[in-house]
């Protein structure tokens, strides 16, 4: 069996039918958004029969949670690698851990979109949950870092810092770093707007300077 992509004919083999599913899952979503995404389309796209995809998937819930749960594993590979253990310090290491979740959301639109604006219940997905749940671990591991190096007095909770500086960064990837129309216009990089809000954040918190 085949399946065409960027005109180019791909033949798949019995076992590897769920990640050509997947792969065309990402390519709907890069070309039509998250609503673009239907399982008949899916299964066109992957060269096979509109009730091939229940041989992997219950339905599209369930084909898009597969995607974004792929995503969460690669996205806490990438914030693991470049918090790289609080080096050389902990305020460097989180700001480059930052920049890295922009990169992502640039690098991985399609993925980013699943994982943050599918829609998909998280509690119907208990795989998709996990993922999401290992990468914000990365980030709250590295919040606690950074907040042990603040002044004891006054010294916030880890979770409340992971909570903030995440909101901070998907507010930025989501607002201006999106690969379609809805992009804002800025004066600055998405990289500079995070920077200068980590920044002010942190300082107003004590955390130490790079």
């Amino acid at each position: 069996m085949s399946w065409t992509r960027n005109g180019e004919t791909r033949s798949y083999h019995h076992g590897n039918l769920r990640e050509a599913l997947m792969q065309a899952t990402l390519d709907l979503i890069a070309e039509k958004g998250i609503a673009g995404v239907t399982f008949a389309e899916a299964a066109r796209r992957a060269g096979v029969s509109a009730a091939a995809p229940y041989r992997h998937f219950r339905d599209r819930d369930e084909l898009i949670a597969a995607v974004a749960t792929a995503g969460f594993d690669r996205f806490a590979e990438v914030l693991k690698a470049s918090w790289q253990e609080g080096r050389p310090s902990p305020a460097a290491a989180y700001e480059r851990m930052g920049r890295a979740y922009l990169d992502f959301a640039r690098q991985h639109a399609a993925h980013y979109i699943a994982m943050f604006e599918s829609g998909v219940p998280l509690e119907a997905h208990e795989e998709l949950q996990l993922a999401g749940s290992r990468a914000f671990a990365v980030l709250r591991e590295a919040a606690e870092v950074l907040v042990a190096h603040m002044p004891v007095a006054g010294r916030p909770p880890a979770l409340m810092v992971a909570l903030h500086t995440w909101s901070l960064a998907h507010g930025v990837a989501s607002l201006f770093c999106r690969a379609d129309g809805a992009r804002r216009k800025l004066p600055m990089t998405p990289d500079e707007l995070l920077e200068a809000g980590f920044l002010v954040y942190l300082k107003g918190l004590g955390a130490p300077s790079d």
